[in-house]
């Protein structure tokens, strides 16, 4: 799929392409899924998220930076098969109750958030954090819900060149924590990792 278009800018970087591809990954959203992001912003996860899910609520405190989440979304129109529809509120507040994925992309309100997926079981909870210390108040915050699958670190670099030769320019490192809200759903995923990894389902020779 190219690259999406963000023509309209929110004043806040979107999360970088990279960073969007392993979210991608870990949501895992399929034609069947409602999807919710909380903190939409330029709309780069929404847009993405649209171009996957069959329903995508996507939640934003600034009135500013929702209507540029729906100009994103109007230059990205030929691809988006999911029905989308944009709340202006702060989350909690304006989450669905029926969401199989959720996408935090700011730290505000955090631990309502997670509340929310946990009475409303979420089976996938994506989480990006920029600062140390949040990241650290954020993994506590999923161990106490007992959510936590997983932290990853990384950090993305891009090359320019210098001097005839190439040299590189860090991005910040970005925290991403893992979890569900749905315990059984992961032990079937799980066994369904087994089944993959033995080749042809398990099928006899």
């Amino acid at each position: 799929m190219p690259p999406i278009a963000l023509p309209h800018d929110a004043k806040a970087g979107p999360t970088k392409s990279e960073v969007r591809a392993v979210v991608r990954s870990k949501l895992a959203l399929g034609a069947a899924d409602h999807f919710a992001e909380v903190g939409s912003c330029t709309g780069a996860v929404t847009i993405e998220a649209a171009q996957r899910a069959g329903r995508v609520t996507a939640v934003e405190r600034t009135a500013d930076r929702l209507e540029t989440t729906e100009k994103n979304l109007a230059a990205n129109e030929e691809s988006i098969v999911a029905d989308v529809e944009l709340r202006n509120a702060e989350a909690p507040a304006g989450l669905p109750d029926d969401a199989d994925a959720l996408f935090l992309g700011g730290s505000r309100n955090f631990e309502a958030v997670l509340d929310h997926a946990v009475e409303t079981g979420v089976d996938r909870i994506v989480m990006n954090v920029s600062r140390l210390e949040v990241a650290g108040r954020a993994t506590e915050a999923f161990r106490e819900r007992d959510l936590l699958e997983e932290v990853v670190q990384f950090q993305v670099s891009h090359g320019y060149e210098l001097a005839g030769a190439t040299s590189f320019n860090s991005d910040n490192p970005v925290y991403m924590l893992v979890g569900s809200a749905t315990p059984d759903s992961d032990d079937e995923r799980d066994e369904g990792e087994k089944v993959a990894a033995d080749g042809n389902g398990g099928a006899t020779q």
